[in-house]
């Protein structure tokens, strides 16, 4: 495969960072995760997808790079001047749709399935898993990063995240995949209802 191919980054991925900088928002997603987000995405074509803490849409840069034509997008966040960034340099894609909303109270109003459920929040990911899980499509994919301990994580997300995994490794409708890289990442696929 052609090598400027592997490693092309996502058109505004670059600003989107360097935006993010300026508004002191440090939660971005690397480039290893976003390579495995594009990944998962291209495997989900016509797919239903979900974000679950837009920022400033580094994450959500990478999943539309992966998703085809028919495939739809909606990321939530509570944070409209971080999300006004997603929004300025990934609006224009009509296969997305922003909420600028709380994400506990987003999910608790959830009548949709997805294909794709990135969780990048407490919500969804601490908060509400199992409400968040019920609405993922059977064969579908729930990921999380942010899973091994570094400066930028708050002292609370790492104690709960030991729990996290704990909880989802014990789910008998998951198959868990652990990925000691990156920051650390989660993939679960959805076996049965």
């Amino acid at each position: 495969m052609e090598e400027s191919r592997v490693m092309q980054v996502p058109e505004g991925y670059a600003k989107i960072l360097q935006e993010s900088k300026v508004l002191g928002f440090q939660q971005s997603c690397d480039r290893k995760t976003g390579f495995l987000l594009k990944g998962l995405a291209a495997s989900k074509p016509s797919g239903n997808f979900l974000e679950l803490g837009t920022g400033a849409g580094a994450s959500a840069s990478w999943i539309i790079e992966g998703m085809d034509g028919g495939s739809t997008l909606t990321t939530v966040d509570i944070d409209s001047n971080v999300q006004a960034v997603a929004k300025k340099h990934l609006g224009h894609d009509r296969r997305v749709s922003f909420r600028c909303e709380d994400g506990a109270a987003f999910i608790q109003n959830l009548s949709e399935r997805f294909d794709f459920i990135f969780a990048d929040t407490w919500p969804g990911k601490f908060e509400l898993l199992d409400k968040t899980l019920d609405h993922l499509n059977v064969g579908g994919f729930y990921v999380i990063h942010d899973l091994l301990p570094h400066s930028k994580l708050p002292e609370q997300y790492r104690i709960k995240a030991p729990k996290l995994v704990h909880t989802l490794r014990n789910r008998s409708d998951l198959v868990i995949t652990e990925m000691d890289w990156s920051t650390g990442l989660l993939l679960a696929i959805k076996t049965n209802v």
